[in-house]
């Protein structure tokens, strides 16, 4: 096809990119990144978030299959210990409008397991099947005009040098110096939005307790309709019988770094149950904060010039509260967008192309936005954005599914599919839908997690708090 495509950044993003520029037949594909990529499953430097929780959904996950086939992700995710949990019936969710029911019916997916797993998995699936080389180098410009990209600059051991290729792709994540790089090309004014709660993270790994290993996962979700900041907690089983526990609060709510301080916290929330559960288990590591959070959207897609041969995808082109797990879904469909348009492309250099990937990518970016920020400019102090009429509107409305989902499987069925990014929030306002939200539940609220005799025993087993 053409003679080389060269990828900013080997996280998820990037790699998945490597992936379909591979299958796609350019001849080489270089994935520059300027971290020690560890031998294994291991944290890494660049990665802010990777200490805490991440949900791979459904539709992400799909996504990820169908540009790496051939070696099935989620059974090698699962063999090397994620776990597989049902939105319907596998977890104790406390929502701001109550306890949602576990149903015995078949329900959406969504894998667990550290970052870290999921980053090395998919890293080492894509060298294993796709001519990609890895080399280490930061990139501190792109070369060319602002009509056409020809490479990148990069620097190393031995100085700067510049790369040529015939398409750049900037993946390079949360740190991207995107605007810098089009602004040394003469092309300023890139519109951009910034919406911060001022979420703070702070999560712990502990052994899952022997009798526990079952146990649900368990999330206390934050309330943005109280007029307080937002705190929240979940217990996510992850590979290695460990439990990663992550606490989330907006400014003002912020969780504490001090073990005891961490504990004090889950037990505080609406529903002590995730402080009653980790007291009787045993802490692996510290607590580690996080506060690499706010919503950021480039509008790359929207300049007015834009110049060919470049392509940015994934947290480079819009970043999320990751309270919502939908970072590492978006990368993958961003990815899929670039191997649907090369598929239709005559080379890397056709006229059009770098526009087009953008647009594409930027429509699952903008549906990721809008249900992150709807719900964090609610928060009191949020920076960046306010609530309008159509915000409050669309709040009720989607207050109203909730509130049905706590006992309507028809609500509940569209709040998974939604979450599980296998269709679009559009889903929400399907008929079908609309007549659940406007029926409410007709079922009682639940007094509390809907447990099992088993799962009541285990809790109790290891509450040391006395509640």
């Amino acid at each position: 096809m053409s003679r080389r495509a060269v990828v900013v950044g080997a996280g998820l993003a990037g790699m998945l990119a490597a992936a379909v520029l591979s299958a796609a037949g350019v001849e080489e594909v270089v994935v520059l990144e300027r971290d020690d990529l560890p031998e294994g499953p291991e944290q890494r430097r660049g990665l802010p978030q990777g200490r805490h929780a991440h949900l791979l959904m459904a539709g992400g996950l799909a996504a990820m299959e169908e540009i790496v086939p051939g070696v099935s992700l989620r059974k090698r995710l699962l063999a090397a210990g994620a776990h597989e949990i049902s939105l319907s019936s596998g977890m104790l969710a406390l929502t701001p409008e109550g306890w949602l029911r576990r149903w015995r019916r078949e329900g959406p997916v969504m894998l667990t397991c550290t970052r870290a797993l999921v980053d090395w998995t998919v890293r080492a699936a894509v060298l294993e099947r796709s001519a990609v080389e890895v080399r280490k180098a930061a990139v501190v410009g792109l070369t060319g005009s602002a009509g056409r990209v020809r490479g990148v600059r990069i620097t190393g051991p031995d100085g700067e040098a510049d790369l040529d290729a015939d398409l750049v792709v900037d993946a390079s994540g949360r740190g991207t110096r995107v605007l810098a790089w089009l602004d040394g090309l003469g092309l300023a004014g890139v519109r951009t939005r910034t919406v911060d709660s001022g979420l703070v993270n702070a999560s712990r790994v502990y052994r899952v307790p022997a009798g526990a290993e079952r146990f649900p996962l368990t999330i206390v979700q934050a309330n943005p309709y109280v007029s307080r900041p937002a705190r929240s907690a979940m217990v996510m089983p992850v590979e290695g019988d460990r439990w990663l526990v992550s606490c989330g609060g907006s400014r003002g709510g912020e969780p504490p770094a001090d073990p005891e301080g961490f504990l004090r916290y889950t037990l505080d929330l609406p529903d002590p149950i995730v402080g009653r559960l980790i007291s009787g288990a045993q802490p692996l590591t510290d607590v580690h904060l996080s506060r690499s959070t706010s919503n950021v959207r480039r509008y790359l897609e929207k300049a007015p010039g834009w110049p060919e041969g470049f392509v940015v995808l994934g947290d480079a082109l819009g970043t999320f509260n990751p309270a919502y797990g939908q970072g590492m879904s978006v990368a993958a469909f961003g990815a899929r967008v670039l191997g649907g348009e090369l598929d239709r492309a005559d080379g890397l250099g056709e006229p059009g192309l770098a526009r087009r990937v953008l647009r594409g990518a930027a429509r699952s970016v903008d549906a990721a936005w809008s249900m992150a920020v709807s719900q964090d400019v609610l928060y009191p102090e949020v920076r960046g954005g306010r609530p309008g009429v159509a915000d409050r509107v669309l709040t009720a409305y989607t207050r109203r599914v909730a509130k049905a989902a706590t006992g309507s499987y028809a609500a509940a069925s569209a709040i998974w599919d939604v979450t599980s990014m296998r269709t679009p929030p559009t889903r929400m306002f399907h008929p079908g839908t609309v007549l659940a939200a406007l029926a409410g539940t007709p079922l009682p609220p639940l007094n509390g997690a809907p447990l099992t005799a088993g799962e009541r025993k285990v809790l109790a087993g290891l509450d040391r708090t006395g509640r």
